[in-house]
């Protein structure tokens, strides 16, 4: 088969190097990925944005949840994860997630996290919303990120792997048969390799981690725009369920014109015993669920929403002055450090909060073993859409989720490597001449997606905002259509202007998505449909992008959630 995808505009590369695998991404799914294929005897390089570790695991605060403590079991982890996701997660996924999640917990920390344990030696394990059981284990009271990280990136330096660090993957590689071939990116800053080249592989693995930088508040770091997404989308890939995109609903509130990565208040604090509350001090969250303040996040968020609209408030507080200064220096020293270094005093006051953009559940669209449906191009992690989350993400199973799946991945890729003798397939990538370049947007375009995207698509979402943001984004897309067909001009290449293309094909999938589910599920709020309508939309929603760029866009019922994936032609023998 050829080509039908989409490319940037960029140089061509100007030097390649090759391996068996190319993870794409240094959170704990690329690095476990790449650590697992590295064991098998693969050549494996790890391509990363910015530093090693410098995505989104190290700012996660709560924990890694796996059926760990005395009397839980994966089938109680299971039922919670099926209630958060609001009748759209793939049972099977889920099930692989929490059976083979506390070995995988127990692989992580042989290689060398430390988690918190009791006086007795036992893991410390606590509470978040939607868990009826303590299940949580956690780093250094509020540093689990950054402890796994800090475990991941040790081994990946101390076996020796190979990485490049800050560059951008631009886009796949295919051979003449469209399969995948490896991946074009742009190194930043001088070094053995810099500006764009390539790196030659027969197996991508995308762990590119979420989009939050398409809102203008989100706790993400700024490298996290939604690239693996936009990439995979122009190689033909199907994204799903890219409207459901998870609101945390304690963020530090910062101001109304705070924009960019906004300090995170994990909800771990309420998982020890911090209330909501409106300025008047009163628990507003009691009595909208049995679970109050630990109710999974999409109700969390959205009855902050309400006081705030029935106050006509900026924010809400947390209250956790009853935890005294020697728990909040020694159980959440990151959290309370944040809020001193913005002028609040957990100790003492209510902590300022509002919701801001958080998970993306949806992503490129997998199987139970990680694979898309372009051959080749594997998604591990917050990129990927494998079928746990549903609607809306559980606390703290996104760790787990890129621990167990990118196992799986390294698996993969591993026995199909075995099956073709190892090293046996040297890849050629070919430029097709029929794929199209797509437009670039100028570097404050970004700022512009940012706003419209808060203002039609953000917690709150009606058929009016959502037109609007759409019709937005259509102008943006338009003027950069038209600005190359007419005088075949475009923004210059670089790295803000690549970011903000991808933002814009993120932004318009997920406004597209949010468009047709005429209903509220999860943490797809529509204050026009107030009520989840299960016999219409307990469904997926799924996109492609065609070769002039539109959206190609149908629905699949929810049990038949993995992908079809093209048949895998088998070198005869000789």
């Amino acid at each position: 088969m050829t080509s039908t995808g989409i490319k940037l505009h960029a140089p061509a590369p100007g030097w390649a190097i090759s391996a068996d695998v190319v993870v794409v991404g240094s959170g704990v799914a690329g690095l476990t990925a790449a650590l697992r294929c590295e064991a098998a005897g693969l050549n494996t390089v790890v391509v990363t944005k910015a530093r090693l570790d410098d995505g989104s695991t190290r700012w996660a605060q709560g924990g890694v949840a796996a059926a760990l403590g005395e009397g839980d079991t994966p089938e109680q982890h299971l039922d919670d994860t099926l209630v958060a996701g609001a009748g759209l997660c793939d049972q099977e996924a889920v099930r692989i997630l929490v059976t083979e999640g506390p070995d995988a917990v127990r692989r992580l920390i042989a290689t060398g996290a430390h988690f918190d344990e009791s006086e007795e030696g036992d893991l410390e394990l606590t509470r978040e919303g939607g868990h009826h059981r303590r299940r949580i284990a956690h780093a250094g009271g509020d540093a689990t990120g950054a402890e796994i990280s800090r475990a991941l990136v040790e081994a990946v330096r101390a076996r020796g792997l190979r990485t490049i660090e800050n560059a951008l993957v631009l886009d796949l590689l295919t051979d003449a048969d469209g399969r995948t071939a490896g991946v074009s990116l742009h190194v930043m800053g001088e070094g053995q390799h810099d500006g764009v080249g390539a790196v030659h592989a027969p197996a991508v693995v995308l762990a590119t981690g979420g989009m939050g930088q398409v809102f203008s508040a989100t706790t993400n770091p700024s490298v996290s725009t939604g690239d693996g997404v936009a990439l995979a989308l122009r190689a033909g890939a199907e994204v799903s369920d890219l409207e459901f995109v998870q609101f945390h609903p304690t963020v530090l509130f910062l101001g109304p014109d705070a924009e960019g990565q906004q300090p995170l208040v994990s909800e771990a604090v309420r998982g020890e015993g911090a209330h909501l509350v409106d300025a008047d001090g009163v628990r507003f969250m009691v009595g909208q669920h049995e679970l109050a303040e630990l109710a999974p996040r999409d109700i969390v968020a959205k009855g902050i929403m309400r006081r705030m609209q029935e106050r006509d408030a900026e924010h809400m507080f947390l209250d956790a002055r009853h935890f005294g200064a020697d728990m909040w220096e020694h159980r959440f020293p990151t959290i309370l450090a944040a809020c001193r270094a913005n002028g609040i005093d957990p100790v003492t006051e209510p902590i300022p909060i509002a919701p801001a953009a958080h998970y993306a559940s949806g992503g490129v669209r997998t199987d139970s073993q990680g694979r898309t449906t372009v051959a080749g191009l594997y998604a591990c992690g917050e990129v990927a859409c494998t079928g746990v989350h549903g609607a809306n993400r559980l606390a703290s199973n996104s760790l787990l989720e890129g621990l167990v799946y990118a196992e799986r991945i390294a698996a993969d890729i591993a026995a199909e490597r075995a099956a073709d003798g190892l090293h046996a397939r040297v890849p050629e990538p070919v430029e097709h001449p029929d794929r199209p370049a797509h437009p670039l947007l100028a570097p404050e375009d970004r700022f512009a997606i940012q706003r419209i995207m808060a203002d039609g698509a953000g917690v709150l979402r009606s058929a009016q905002s959502l037109e609007k943001a759409a019709d937005q984004l259509d102008r943006l897309h338009a003027d950069a259509r038209d600005a190359l067909a007419e005088n075949g001009k475009t923004s210059e290449p670089g790295v803000d202007t690549w970011e903000a293309t991808n933002l814009l094909c993120v932004a318009r999938v997920l406004v597209t998505a949010a468009r047709l589910r005429e209903e509220t599920r999860g943490c797809h709020w529509r204050e026009d449909r107030a009520e989840r309508d299960d016999a219409a939309w307990r469904r997926h929603i799924v996109v492609r992008l065609n070769p002039d760029r539109t959206l190609a866009v149908h629905t699949t019922d929810s049990p038949d959630f993995p992908p079809t994936r093209p048949t895998r032609q088998r070198p005869q023998e000789q």
